[in-house]
């Protein structure tokens, strides 16, 4: 079998540090979902730092992987990404609070619901960052598309009162789920 391939290059580095990263990514993911939770139970203070810190230490080796592998402006790079999307998810929080109250998720099935949902996100956020860089690569003008389409919502969120907030019960995605499964 011919494996040269693997020295190829993918987005400027070898096709090798892509695939491990996926197999590292994965084997993580039936960890987490196939080993440690696999039956639905509710998950404690304790071991939710402990997965967390245990998680945070993995994106941290990574980095320094990168940095022995890349050097130290990819790494610092990748430090950078990691430190900016930690803060991000934190806001995450509170909404995913929000939302286990209001649809009543009970604490048993709270990380089947939240894994899924966030496996889901990844792939949708890759699926949409693919599609957009191919978009952008073919035609330079969707830039332009897509700059008339952030003013909007900027000048519509302006406008919106924040007293009205979201109600996530009249949502139409909501709606039609309710009507045609049994949630």
């Amino acid at each position: 079998m011919d494996h040269t391939f693997l020295l190829g290059s993918f987005m400027g580095e070898p096709v090798w540090m892509w695939l491990s990263f996926a197999a590292v990514v994965i084997a993580l993911l039936v960890f987490d979902l196939g080993f440690m939770h696999r039956k639905d139970r509710e998950v404690g203070m304790k071991e939710s730092l402990l997965f967390s810190a245990f998680y945070i230490s993995v994106g941290l080796l990574f980095g320094a992987w990168i940095w022995l592998e890349l050097g130290s402006v990819k790494a610092i790079e990748y430090y950078t990404g990691f430190i900016v999307e930690k803060t991000l998810s934190i806001d995450n929080i509170f909404v995913m609070t929000m939302l286990f109250s209001f649809f009543r998720i009970p604490g048993k099935y709270q990380h089947r619901v939240l894994f899924w949902g966030v496996l889901g996100a990844i792939i949708l956020r890759g699926l949409i960052i693919g599609l957009g860089s191919v978009l952008v690569s073919q035609f330079a003008w969707i830039l332009d598309v897509f700059a008339v389409f952030l003013i909007f919502t900027g000048i519509k969120m302006l406008w919106t009162k924040k007293e009205e907030g979201a109600d996530v019960g009249h949502n139409l995605i909501l709606s039609f789920i309710q009507r045609h499964f049994r949630v």
